[in-house]
């Protein structure tokens, strides 16, 4: 049986429309949204909440949730997959995907947390988002959550 990993993403939009995306740490040119694991009793939104605080130094008063979807599957690959069962017991990731609204105000983003996640961020247009920045088995997913809540095809 395929066992997935309980795992929330934040797609952080600014006041412009523009979409947070962070570099991470130690993978140059590797581009991603916020996200972790949901720690067990930890409900999804209790799981954003964390992760956006550990990860890029939001708090929840800095945000608003206007959207989210779940049920986003992959798999890891075979290597991957492999040190996964050992650690999560996991063959793969579930994905809720929350859409937050940064509010006028907000801090700027910190993704010098410790331990670092990201070593850097920027702000783009959903539609500028390469899936090139991925590995390939997150793809399909990004490229259905792109379209799920920015219309964009990727």
């Amino acid at each position: 049986m395929v066992r997935y990993r309980p795992n929330v993403a934040a797609m952080m939009v600014n006041v412009a429309g523009s979409l947070l995306i962070c570099e991470r740490a130690g993978i140059p040119g590797a581009w991603q949204f916020p996200q972790g694991g949901v720690d067990l009793g930890e409900s999804p939104e209790q799981a954003l909440v964390r992760e956006v605080r550990e990860e890029i130094g939001l708090e929840p008063c800095d945000y608003e949730v206007v959207g989210q979807r779940d049920g986003y599957r992959y798999l890891y690959p075979r290597e991957v997959r492999e040190k996964k069962l050992r650690k999560h017991g996991s063959h793969g990731q579930e994905q809720t995907y929350f859409l937050c609204r940064l509010k006028p105000g907000a801090p700027e983003i910190d993704v010098h947390q410790t331990p670092p996640e990201f070593q850097a961020y920027r702000w783009i247009l959903p539609e500028e988002f390469d899936l090139d920045w991925l590995p390939s088995f997150k793809r399909d997913v990004y490229r259905e959550v792109m379209s799920d809540f920015f219309k964009v095809r990727l």
